[in-house]
């Protein structure tokens, strides 16, 4: 765990498919298939990797000016890549974008994920296939899963990092009699003293109660006899004022 970083510096599928990046097993198919694929980025890519984005989702239809011109409405653009097919040339309905400024970059990735071009509904992410090392593309299992609306959650990038993990004592609960034999028959020896105690002090309540009734009569007594003497005092007064 001390080398432990909420984004991540080299690609595992493993770690990529766990909120935390602590997973041991996989727990998905596409995990495994990322693991076991065999992937080598092109080499012959040129460019800034930390100025470019990935635009997936095309229409198959759409060109190099016309991403060019929508993408332009964020920054000056440096080149703009469309991926086709080598035998066929037809689009592969994705493409990399290169900016000059990386204020520009940002705003695309925030802007223009989701947008419709020739009706279709776009993709963007940062491009990861040269600045992650053991990168796989989702297509093998790998990426980051896109967006929160994906099904396949991938973390350990810039827009979704990794939470940081909870390391907690492996401690039994005794909440339900886990533990020792002692443990729970000193508990169940405990429950029959505080019964035991509980009957005593019910009887001993019971003794104290009609003492506790005789010094109230007792006390209601001398109230009268008080009162009966103040009432004859004062018919005293009256009798010698007149």
């Amino acid at each position: 765990m001390n080398d432990w970083a909420p984004i991540a510096k080299e690609y595992d599928p493993l770690k990529a498919g766990s909120i935390d990046g602590t997973d041991e097993e996989p727990h998905d198919r596409a995990i495994w298939r990322a693991m076991l694929a065999r992937y080598v980025p092109n080499k012959g890519v040129t460019g800034d990797p930390h100025l470019t984005l990935f635009v997936a989702r095309l229409n198959l239809q759409t060109t190099e000016e016309k991403l060019k011109e929508v993408f332009s409405r964020y920054g000056d653009i440096r080149k703009v890549r469309l991926v086709r097919d080598l035998v066929t040339g037809f689009s592969k309905g994705y493409a990399f974008i290169e900016y000059k400024e990386e204020r520009a970059l940002l705003k695309a990735h925030r802007d223009a994920n989701r947008l419709v071009i020739d009706q279709h509904e776009i993709f963007v992410d940062f491009e990861l296939e040269r600045t992650l090392k053991g990168w796989i593309p989702r297509r093998l299992g790998g990426g980051f899963g896109g967006k929160k609306e994906s099904g396949q959650l991938r973390f350990g990038g810039r827009d979704r990092p990794f939470r940081k993990p909870i390391n907690l004592p492996n401690m039994k609960s005794d909440f339900y009699g886990e533990g020792s034999a002692e443990k729970r028959n000193w508990s169940r020896e405990g429950t029959r003293d505080w019964r035991t105690r509980d009957r005593d002090h019910e009887r001993s309540r019971d003794k104290r109660w009609p003492e506790r009734e005789r010094s109230w009569a007792w006390g209601e007594s001398e109230r009268e006899r008080d009162s009966k003497e103040e009432r004859s005092r004062g018919r005293e007064r009256k009798d010698r004022d007149r």
